[in-house]
């Protein structure tokens, strides 16, 4: 967890802050060597695998007074059999997590996996 991630979490609640932990680490799991962005005047950390967050990154955790958006910037395009997905806009879609015991919905760990190899740039196993 970097600095920059802690400093994003620091005022946060408790809970929040134990969701965003979790989140961070699930994301962790399944692209160990993701580059994070954090920009704390959004409350978002941003992760991929380089610096441009439309281009080159396929999740964010944002911050709210009592719960994390796990977001997706290409989540119309990924198959949600369980209907996990939130959001109309054109490319964008979240997932509300209000108890970390979400994260360990298979469901939700099979979108953030698609997630990460959905466009080539960001599937490393190529």
């Amino acid at each position: 967890m970097s600095q920059e991630f802690n400093s994003l979490i620091g005022d946060a609640s408790p809970e929040v802050r134990s969701i965003a932990k979790r989140a961070e680490a699930l994301i962790r799991r399944i692209l160990p060597d993701a580059v994070e962005l954090v920009w704390p005047k959004q409350a978002i950390a941003s992760y991929g695998i380089g610096p441009k967050k439309m281009s080159e990154h396929f999740c964010y955790l944002g911050l709210f007074k009592k719960h994390v958006n796990l977001g997706f910037y290409y989540g119309s395009d990924l198959k949600d059999p369980a209907g996990l997905l939130q959001g109309t806009g054109k490319a964008m879609r979240h997932i509300k997590i209000s108890d970390a015991k979400q994260l360990a919905d298979p469901a939700l760990k099979t979108l953030l996996t698609a997630a990460s190899k959905h466009y080539p740039k960001l599937n490393t196993s190529n």
